[in-house]
């Protein structure tokens, strides 16, 4: 746990389990609370939505927001991998919604070209492809 943390809740233990069982994948505040409630699992919404903030301010998930009509995700990270993560582009299905995440180097490259050529700095947490997923073409 990162030093900055005030104190380890059960809660935070339990929330901070189950994301280390899912690394990787994009969740929503509302799917871990969903997941936690079927599991029988006695854990507030706003107790989620709270520690999931608490994990993204201390470098262990990753917060992402897509657009004004999408719910936020998160993905675990590991405090140890935050600082040596690879750069990472979304794509979105404008038919079913999924969020595909994607590590690519030829858009590695696009992100390089960028700043080489036109002195813009790419945000990969905020850029996202709209298109139609293989199973919505």
């Amino acid at each position: 746990m990162n030093p900055r943390s005030k104190y380890k809740t059960k809660q935070l233990e339990i929330l901070l389990g189950y994301l280390e069982t899912i690394p990787g994948v994009h969740v929503s505040a509302s799917e871990v609370y969903a997941y936690f409630k079927s599991q029988g699992v006695a854990i507030g919404q706003s107790t989620v939505y709270r520690q999931l903030e608490r994990l993204v301010d201390e470098g262990i998930i990753n917060k992402y927001t897509v657009d004004a009509n999408s719910p936020a995700c998160f993905e675990y990270v590991g405090a140890e991998n935050h600082a040596k993560a690879k750069t990472c582009f979304h794509c979105k299905c404008e038919g079913c919604g999924k969020l595909i995440h994607l590590h690519c180097e030829d858009l590695e490259g696009v992100q390089a070209h960028l700043y080489d050529e036109h002195r813009f700095k790419l945000n990969p947490m905020r850029t996202v492809y709209y298109g139609l997923c293989d199973q919505c073409i």
